[in-house]
């Protein structure tokens, strides 16, 4: 069994900046980490591979800064990596992201044929949760989106049964292999890297695909060209001047306690409370 597992390098959020003046984000200085969903889908494919064997590649695009992230995938147990990474794919977004990850997984199943591919269920960079199934509309594979559990794989039968979680309850969906699995967060506990594998991760050769490596067709698909989406400013939220006020109420008598804050909060709102009273009013 072959399986790719997609990631992504990103700026620890927990340090992350906006600029005053650009309102853009200040990535300087900013440690860059594994996506952290992404670990999820690392760990949901290395199971797979103890339980049954096989082979795993990760797989990320990028620019050349982002061999730690791989390296760091190896150190888990990953077989190998790849870098798609080209300077025509800069400022890519989730539709030129997806052409170029598909183009190189479908190179790569020329090499060895792949069954199966993860992903995180989004990044938190971007969070639009785009990547994943773009890469499966245009590899015509099975789409399984936010699953939190593999019950069942049978290679020989190519199937797969998975738990996904959704509104009001947990899915337990059947597909056909090759499909793409996006994985949730707390689906399972990442392991942690063992030494000869940490030192079977700084010796690996981390193959670089350019767009020709990575059977790019179309140059006008990825990159800048290739991405409609425009962002037109990032900023960070403003401060709240105002400081919390403390309302005495009442708990011997908690419908009066009630109906007192709910005064209080439509003061406050007068906008709120002119619409409710119109409601009121309406026939």
């Amino acid at each position: 069994m072959h399986i790719v597992v997609c990631i992504k390098q990103v700026p620890d959020s927990a340090h992350i900046r906006v600029h005053p003046v650009t309102n853009t984000i200040m990535r300087q200085g900013v440690p860059a980490i594994i996506n952290p969903y992404d670990l999820f889908a690392i760990e949901a494919a290395l199971r797979l591979k103890d339980q049954l064997g096989g082979h795993v590649t990760v797989m990320s695009m990028g620019p050349t800064q982002a061999e730690p992230a791989l390296r760091k995938a190896i150190s888990l147990g990953c077989d190998e990596a790849i870098l798609v990474t080209d300077r025509i794919f800069a400022g890519a977004d989730t539709l030129a992201t997806s052409y170029v990850l598909a183009s190189a997984i479908r190179t790569l199943d020329q090499e060895r044929p792949v069954d199966l591919v993860f992903t995180g269920k989004q990044t938190i960079d971007g969070d639009t949760a785009q990547v994943g199934p773009g890469i499966a509309k245009r590899m015509d594979m099975q789409l399984l989106t936010y699953v939190s559990r593999i019950v069942e794989i049978d290679p020989a039968k190519r199937r797969i049964v998975v738990e996904r979680r959704a509104e009001g309850g947990v899915q337990v969906l059947e597909t056909a292999l090759p499909a793409l699995v996006t994985m949730l967060e707390g689906s399972n506990e990442v392991r942690f890297a063992s030494t000869p594998d940490m030192f079977r991760a700084a010796r690996a050769t981390i193959r670089h695909w350019d767009r020709t490596a990575a059977g790019i067709e179309d140059i006008k698909q990825v990159g800048l060209k290739g991405s409609p989406t425009i962002v037109s400013r990032v900023f960070g939220p403003t401060p709240r001047a105002e400081k919390a006020r403390l309302i005495p109420l009442d708990p011997a008598d908690p419908d009066s306690a009630a109906t007192g804050l709910l005064e209080q909060l439509l003061a406050d709102m007068p906008k709120v409370r002119k619409e409710l009273e119109q409601r009121r009013s309406a026939p």
